[in-house]
């Protein structure tokens, strides 16, 4: 008996090949979960100040319309005029005549 150990044989293509599949789809794997956790950081990151729970309008205004914007808010009133409003403080910013 001779203790010399054997040559290794030498290994199919085919499993190279699925070998670089897996090592590639593996990575995409992760990748791909580093950005989606990325974005969901990012998403819930980027909150604004919350809307108050009353609007103070002038004296008269009715209000039609409603929007937002990330540090505003504006209500459109029945006699034609648009109240910007700051969206943290509630401070009425600008006022808008529409004709």
């Amino acid at each position: 008996m001779t203790d010399t150990p054997e040559p290794p044989l030498p290994e199919p293509a085919n499993l190279k090949f699925l070998r670089l599949l897996v090592t590639t789809l593996t990575a995409t794997m992760i990748v791909g979960l580093l950005i989606i956790i990325t974005l969901i950081v990012i998403r819930y990151r980027d909150r604004s100040a919350p809307l108050p729970d009353t609007i103070t309008l002038p004296d008269g205004a009715t209000a039609t319309a409603f929007t937002q914007g990330p540090d505003w808010y504006a209500v459109v009133t029945g006699d034609n005029h648009i109240l910007i409003f700051d969206r943290s403080t509630g401070v009425l910013r600008q006022t808008i005549d529409v004709d």
